[in-house]
């Protein structure tokens, strides 16, 4: 096993723990304020413990909400609150594995398409079944060689 597949399979191992919270939604006032409130704690103790007024820890609330609060504040938040932020990606594809076969299928048709598109030009036509297995044999070489442009 090469070091670049070692690399996506150890990442890939680590992200599929966080496939689990795919299906976890954030509470609709956003987390800080729905723990806040469940625990009883009111905004002026939250901001005792962040060393900032009770508007800003609403601020902060109001930033969560809408998707503009950063990281780091999230992480002095859940400080705050006595928790951990968990962080992480999870591949839309399922895998990371599944994204890169994606990815290289659907560059490896563009590239054959337009050659086959060429020869049709030439009146030299390939069948469905060779276009599909030159696809094939493309996606291959393309998930082996990782080439930069798989992402463009």
């Amino acid at each position: 096993m090469d070091k670049k597949s070692l690399q996506i399979q150890q990442l890939n191992s680590k992200m599929l723990t966080f496939s689990i919270l795919q299906k976890v939604a954030m509470p609709p006032t956003g987390w800080i304020k729905a723990i806040r409130l469940s625990i009883g704690m009111s905004m002026l103790q939250l901001g005792n413990r962040l060393s900032i007024t009770k508007q800003s820890v609403q601020d902060m609330e109001i930033r969560e909400q809408d998707g503009s609060i950063t990281i780091k504040t999230l992480r002095e938040a859940a400080k705050a609150l006595d928790m951990q932020l968990v962080y992480g990606f999870v591949p839309i594809d399922g895998s990371l594995e599944a994204l890169i076969d994606r990815k290289a299928k659907e560059l490896a048709t563009i590239i054959v398409l337009r050659t086959s598109n060429t020869m049709k030009l030439e009146d030299q036509e390939n069948t469905k079944q060779r276009i599909e297995k030159a696809i094939q044999e493309r996606v291959a070489v393309i998930k082996n060689e990782m080439p930069k442009i798989l992402w463009d």
